[in-house]
């Protein structure tokens, strides 16, 4: 899913990284009421994780490529706002290190991996929880409707933003249904990682996992 440089038009590129920039300066207010020692402990392995998994990459057609992402990971075990800066650290060193994504669409890469993919696997595993109760069963079929939903809506994202860049030689019409159908594939397996991932983290440390906490026990268990 990391797009790389020329594959989007300068407003594109404007475009995504106010997107990015305006939601890290939200996510780093509200990331300070989070901070412990042990959720920085898990944000730094949880990113060394993730980093690994997405340094395996299989090019597909309509112009980027196939790989884990992790973001509904992050976002079920630390929020949608330290989650975020589990990814911005990943995408930033596999820019700049690795050449995996470029530079100018590194707003874009940001953007679809380390906020929706996040936001959206916090927000379905939040609402399935909320339906179901908090029980194996319910955290693992929330887990897995996060990975699967969390990584195709990024993919659809991202190709939607390359679709649209008059610098990229095809249109959405062949953009969004590629990433879209490949990442729904993929997210299958993403869904059922995420859902062994978390199983396992509840049952050795639940207070661990920040979206199955109310905002008040959030905010008092960071104080």
């Amino acid at each position: 899913m990391h797009i790389p440089d020329g594959f989007l038009d300068p407003v594109w590129i404007a475009i995504t990284y106010a997107i990015t920039i305006g939601y890290g300066i939200i996510a780093a207010k509200k990331a300070k009421k989070l901070w412990t020692p042990e959720r920085a402990a898990l944000l730094s392995v949880l990113a060394a994780g993730i980093f690994a998994a997405q340094m395996l990459n299989w090019p597909i057609p309509g112009g980027t490529s196939l790989h884990f992402v992790g973001g509904a990971l992050a976002g079920i075990l630390l929020g949608p706002w330290l989650g975020y800066f589990v990814l911005v650290l990943v995408l930033v060193t596999q820019c700049l290190i690795f050449h995996d994504g470029g530079i100018t669409t590194l707003g874009a890469n940001i953007l679809n991996m380390g906020i929706v993919d996040v936001v959206v696997g916090y927000l379905v595993f939040k609402a399935v929880i909320r339906a179901m109760g908090n029980t194996r069963k319910a955290r693992l079929i929330g887990a897995f409707l996060a990975g699967w939903l969390g990584i195709t809506l990024a993919g659809i994202v991202c190709g939607i933003e390359i679709g649209l860049s008059p610098s990229f030689p095809y249109g959405v019409a062949i953009t969004v249904p590629v990433m879209g159908t490949w990442h729904a594939i993929l997210g299958v397996i993403e869904g059922i990682i995420t859902a062994i991932v978390v199983d396992y983290i509840y049952t050795k440390a639940p207070h661990m996992v920040i979206s199955l906490k109310t905002p008040v026990e959030v905010v008092s268990r960071a104080a």
